[in-house]
């Protein structure tokens, strides 16, 4: 996958995460397009509960492929404001999508500092070509 592949407006974990800071300031949450390509079809994925606490770097939520499950972190800390409740019918969703109607969940974050910790989209880029 190229950098231009991936939305330059994005922040990501190293354990493939995304972040996208909404125009409300809100952080729309997923997972990126590799880790959907490496986990392979997903068939289930549980979400945090909408009012929920999450930390950053801590486990928020799980998505499970036909290969395995897979603790997915949240990038920020904060409040889940809103799910993606469509996942639960169509998880197959983050394979077709990542960046767009694949997203997990959304936080109102406590600390938006925690965004300068994250990896712009070039570094992130460079992290999978090294994985590979």
């Amino acid at each position: 996958m190229s950098a231009s592949e991936i939305p330059g407006d994005l922040k990501f974990l190293k354990s493939h995460e995304w972040a996208r800071v909404e125009d409300n300031g809100l952080i729309r949450v997923g997972i990126s397009d590799h880790a959907q390509e490496q986990l392979g079809d997903l068939v289930y994925v549980e979400l945090p509960e909408v009012g929920a606490s999450v930390q950053s770097g801590i486990g928020a939520a799980t998505v499970e492929s036909v290969k395995a499950a897979s603790d997915i972190y949240s990038p920020v800390s904060g409040e889940v404001v809103e799910v993606n409740e469509r996942l639960a019918d169509k998880p197959e969703a983050i394979n077709e999508d990542a960046y767009g109607e694949g997203w997990l969940f959304v936080v109102k974050a406590s600390d938006r500092a925690e965004l300068d910790e994250l990896l712009d989209a070039d570094a992130y880029a460079e992290l999978i070509e090294s994985d590979d």
